[in-house]
């Protein structure tokens, strides 16, 4: 209420300062020069007759004769073209267009009705939400389902026996080894974080920070790309052994992100994206996501050029003959899909590679990966409007 109180005095305090000028009458000047000289010539002769210049009789004769002609210039004198009335009709025009332009510009880019959220209290509402938020296993709980996997019988057979042998050993690491491996490649990735923490407990102090890592990628993929408290424990154990990690400094700044802090996620991202591989597969991740984390936080960040073959190339090719077009999309097709299945990459060049299955007709392996790209950018609404609008023109897109 106080902010709408004093936004409506400011607003009508301009407008008072702006129309009051037009309210006021406008002085009405003499078209005829000769008045002011018959005035002037007054006010001498009443100087003369008080230095007894004049006779007194001598004084009144010329009084009379320069009033004459005094009356004589007022006749024929002319009031101004514009008239010295107030323009009423004009203050009350300018005075509504700035009151509505005022208000309707707030009201159309503004946020009515939002409560006032000094810096302390977004502070404290965003701490606030990072302490309470949802555990691993309610991330879990609610997570996307991953697509089905088809695989033979034999080896879902294989790996549910696995499933029954590891718990029963619980220090042999092979088992457990195996199991995180294959519950991936089944894409239980619950399952996989499980079976990797059982791994590190295992390895005890000589777990790797490739092992931690490893057990904060799936932690995060199974949460549905969420970054839980269980998930944030692992992050401090990365750091503990190497303070400059990739990985962490990626899902710390994605903790900060999900948790209404974009300044301290633009930050720590900024600091990968600009002196790391763009190849990587965090840094990339990080790459789709920093643009919309910099809107948040007002910063205007142009995100640095990312290497691969572009959108007009793989139009181009639609314009070649089939067999140089077979040529030239085959050769971008198999590097950049080797580059991504082992290093991955951000979701334009995912993108990218779902377009050019669609320019090949290759349906089924656009599909393919498209499938796949959703589960790698599952947690970033831009990453996903870009591979949604690449499987659209591929034609693999089901709406």
């Amino acid at each position: 209420m106080i902010f709408w109180i004093v936004c409506t005095v400011m607003t009508v305090a301009v407008t008072v300062l702006m129309v009051t000028p037009l309210l006021r009458p406008q002085d009405v000047g003499d078209d005829n020069p000769d008045i002011a000289i018959y005035r002037a010539q007054l006010a001498e002769i009443d100087r003369d007759l008080e230095r007894d210049l004049l006779a007194p009789d001598e004084a009144e004769r010329a009084r009379a004769e320069v009033a004459r002609r005094l009356l004589a210039a007022n006749k024929t004198a002319k009031a101004p073209d514009a008239a010295g009335t107030p323009t009423r009709w004009l203050s009350a025009v300018i005075g509504v267009a700035m009151l509505g332009l005022g208000f309707g510009t707030y009201w159309a880019i503004g946020a009515p009705g939002y409560p006032d959220l000094p810096l302390q209290a977004r502070l404290a509402a965003s701490e606030e939400m990072r302490l309470n938020r949802p555990s691993q296993d309610a991330l879990e709980a609610v997570a996307p389902a991953p697509p089905p996997v088809d695989v033979p019988d034999d080896y879902r057979e294989a790996i549910d026996q696995l499933r029954i042998i590891a718990p029963n050993r619980p220090d042999d690491l092979e088992a457990w080894s195996r199991l995180a491996f294959h519950e991936v490649e089944l894409r239980n990735y619950a399952g996989a974080a499980d079976a990797q923490a059982q791994v590190i407990a295992i390895k005890g102090d000589g777990a790797e920070v490739a092992d931690l890592q490893r057990l904060l990628d799936l932690k995060v993929v199974a949460a549905g790309g969420l970054v839980s408290p269980e998930a944030e424990e692992v992050i401090g154990q990365v750091f503990e052994k190497d303070e400059q990690n990739i990985a962490a400094r990626y899902y710390l700044g994605a903790l900060y992100n999900q948790t209404d802090r974009p300044d301290l996620a633009l930050r720590l991202w900024r600091g990968i994206i600009e002196t790391g591989d763009p190849n990587n597969f965090h840094i990339a991740s990080a790459r789709a996501q920093v643009s919309d984390a910099a809107f948040r936080a007002g910063v205007e960040y142009a995100v640095p050029e990312a290497r691969g073959p572009s959108f007009e190339q793989m139009d181009a090719a639609q314009d070649m003959s089939p067999e140089d077009r077979q040529a030239m999309i085959g050769g971008m097709v198999s590097g950049l899909a080797s580059r991504l299945a082992n290093e991955g990459g951000p979701a334009q060049d995912w993108a990218r590679l779902i377009r050019a299955y669609g320019v090949l007709g290759d349906q089924e392996a656009a599909r393919m990966v498209w499938t796949e790209a959703q589960q790698v950018f599952v947690s970033s609404m831009r990453g996903m409007e870009i591979l949604t609008n690449a499987a659209r023109d591929a034609g693999v897109l089901e709406e």
